[in-house]
């Protein structure tokens, strides 16, 4: 009887492929914003001719960008060759909504992907193409950013647009405004909770660990810190896009990076803070929850 063998696998290159195309999706929705495609078809379904004329672009370039984002499943296209939203874009990519991303992928997104493409100098030099952690150039890039984020702390230069925000959404005679560097801004005391959204990763482990420090001693007995953040597991295998934004604070930042959950657990202990725990919620990561005694 002979023995039976099991065929291996073969190995293609066909993922590689397919990974050499990754920059073309947040390039294809920054040209479906950047020429409101979007926008025109928030009042129904249009040809591609009928949206070249309202935006004045090409017929047959949005043509090709609309199958694009068909492909994306971000448009639907019906049979009379008309296209129109889907729930997603409708919701994310239409610049008027509350909750749009239209500005991130149309003015940021750009912004960042031409900075990727010195990754092999930035690796090898070890300096970030441009350090937004710092005021001076991060005051430009955090203002574009920030059109749905309500910092309350932030530099001089930031408050301005913090301002705009609040008073955008009917809310700004519900926030104090404290300008400069959050290690040396005045927090004050007794506060109920402290949020830090997306804080440490451009922060870096030191500058991590005293804010974590300056935030317990803000709160109250009793107070929260709840923080957002792109959690990579201990090993630092995963989850992919944690591992990825970790690139993204090379690139950007001079010390940044993401952390797992139990380093900043550690971090929280050694400030004082207790209860250390995570908040299912919406987000990359769960929140991490913790309570002054």
């Amino acid at each position: 009887m002979s023995k039976k063998t099991r065929r291996k696998k073969q190995v293609t290159p066909e993922r590689l492929m397919e990974l050499s195309f990754a920059y073309a999706p947040p390039l294809i929705i920054s040209a479906g914003v950047s020429n409101k495609v979007f926008d025109s078809l928030e009042d129904g379904a249009k040809t591609s001719e009928q949206v070249a004329e309202q935006t004045g672009g090409s017929a047959r370039s949005l043509r090709i960008l609309m199958n694009a984002l068909v492909g994306l499943e971000l448009l639907k296209k019906h049979r009379q060759g008309k296209y129109s939203l889907t729930q997603e874009s409708a919701a994310f990519l239409v610049s008027n909504k509350p909750g749009t991303h239209a500005g991130f992928f149309g003015t940021i997104a750009p912004q960042l992907i031409s900075r990727w493409l010195r990754l092999s100098d930035i690796v090898r030099e070890g300096r970030p193409a441009v350090a937004v952690n710092q005021e001076a150039e991060g005051t430009e890039f955090f203002s574009q950013l920030v059109e749905n984020i309500i910092p309350t702390v932030d530099w001089a230069g930031m408050i301005p647009t913090t301002k705009r925000i609040t008073q955008k959404f009917g809310v700004g005679d519900r926030f104090n405004y404290v300008e400069g560097d959050i290690l040396a801004a005045n927090f004050g005391s007794d506060y109920d909770i402290a949020t830090l959204g997306h804080i440490l990763h451009s922060e870096g482990e030191e500058r991590s660990r005293q804010l974590l420090k300056k935030t317990f001693r803000a709160l109250k007995s009793g107070g929260v810190i709840a923080i957002a953040e792109w959690l990579v597991n201990d090993d630092r295998t995963e989850p992919l896009p944690s591992l990825m934004f970790a690139v993204q604070m090379l690139v950007n930042t001079e010390k940044g990076d993401t952390f797992s959950f139990n380093e900043i657990k550690k971090w929280l202990e050694e400030a004082g803070f207790k209860k250390v725990r995570k908040l299912e919620a919406p987000g990359p990561s769960p929140l991490i929850l913790a309570t002054r005694p």
